[in-house]
């Protein structure tokens, strides 16, 4: 199960970026090279986030496919093949590009809890938004 290696990746990005706020959910943008399987993301992304900000997040993959450019024919598809060929001729002759993403894309927060004092202040409520955004477009693990 090569995604608990990823999704230590991730959770390690998470950590960095969140700075021990809870985080609610996680937006990944992954190649589809990378072969993820949803369920096992899912599975591994749950242990990884154990005892870390991310402990109960959600996970949301949006999956990229790879472009495959053929030298032969000139035709341009998209592929989640790992070994591509042209679909139009069958050529070899091809660039492929993008498809090996794993970027984390956004974070959202957990609201912050109310916290009342003895004297009945509430401190830490956020007035304007009952969750953050943060959105980032960085690599993960120095994958690009």
């Amino acid at each position: 199960m090569h995604e608990l290696g990823m999704c230590e990746s991730v959770v390690d990005a998470v950590e960095r970026r969140a700075k021990e706020r809870p985080v609610k959910r996680v937006r990944l943008r992954v190649g589809t090279l990378h072969r993820v399987v949803p369920a096992a993301f899912e599975q591994g992304f749950e242990m990884a986030a154990w005892g870390t900000v991310a402990q109960g997040a959600t996970a949301e993959l949006v999956f990229v496919p790879a472009l495959v450019s053929c030298g032969a024919c000139g035709a341009q598809t998209e592929t989640e093949d790992g070994i591509p060929v042209c679909p139009r001729c069958g050529s070899a002759e091809v660039e492929v590009e993008g498809g090996d993403e794993l970027m984390l894309e956004s974070l959202e927060y957990e609201a912050q809890a109310e916290e009342r004092m003895d004297d009945d202040v509430v401190v830490g409520h956020d007035h304007d938004h009952d969750h953050d955004h943060d959105h980032d477009h960085d690599a993960v693990g120095g994958s690009r």
